[in-house]
C-alpha cells in the first residue's frame, strides 16, 4: 500500500504545490482527469454536450473550471475528479426530474418565447428577450427567409436558437 502511495505521489505530485509540479506530473494529471471525464460523460446524458440549455452550458463551464484546477494543481487532484463526477451526477438527476415535471423543467431550463405569430412581430416579446429586429432579421435570413409576414410562428427556443414555421 505504501508503494502505491509513493507511486501516486511520484506520478501525480499529490502533495506538491502547483508551481512545484513537473511537466510529466501535469501530463499524467491531464490524462487521468481527461479519462475520468470521458467515463463520467458516458455515464451521464449525452445531450449536455450540445449545450442544449443554459443548465447544460453551466455544467460545461463548471466542469472545465474544476477539472483544469485539478490538472494545474491549484486544487486537490482527487477532489477535482470527485467534484466533476458529482456535478455530472447532479445534472443527470436534474434532467431526470425535468423529464417528469414540466414545472421543474420550466424553472431550470426556461420557456420558449413566441416572437412572431401569424406574420406579426411581438415587440414586447422581443424586448423581454433582449432581441432586436436586426437579430430577428439575421436569424430569419439564416433560415432562407426575408419577410416575417410569411411566418406562421417563430419562437426563441430555450437554447437560444430561433425555430420558424412557415405560413
Amino acid at each position: 500500500m505504501l508503494a502505491m502511495a509513493e507511486l501516486a505521489e511520484t506520478l501525480l505530485g499529490l502533495s506538491a504545490k502547483a508551481d512545484d509540479l513537473t511537466l510529466a506530473q501535469v501530463a499524467v494529471r491531464a490524462f487521468l482527469i481527461y479519462s475520468a471525464l470521458i467515463v463520467f460523460v458516458r455515464l451521464g446524458k449525452k445531450r449536455f454536450l450540445a449545450q442544449a440549455t443554459p443548465l447544460d452550458a453551466i455544467l460545461l463551464i463548471l466542469i472545465g473550471s474544476i477539472a483544469s484546477r485539478g490538472v494545474s494543481g491549484t486544487a486537490p487532484f482527487f477532489t477535482s475528479i470527485i467534484a466533476s463526477g458529482w456535478l455530472i451526477a447532479l445534472h443527470s438527476v436534474f434532467s431526470f426530474i425535468s423529464c417528469r415535471s414540466d414545472r421543474f423543467s420550466h424553472w431550470i431550463k426556461g420557456n420558449p418565447t413566441v416572437l412572431v405569430k401569424d406574420g406579426r412581430i411581438d415587440r414586447e416579446a422581443m424586448l423581454n428577450t433582449h432581441m432586436s429586429e436586426g437579430d430577428l432579421d439575421e436569424d430569419l435570413r439564416k433560415k432562407g427567409l426575408r419577410d416575417a409576414t410569411k411566418i406562421a410562428e417563430a419562437r426563441l427556443e430555450r437554447d437560444g436558437t430561433l425555430s420558424v414555421l412557415k405560413a
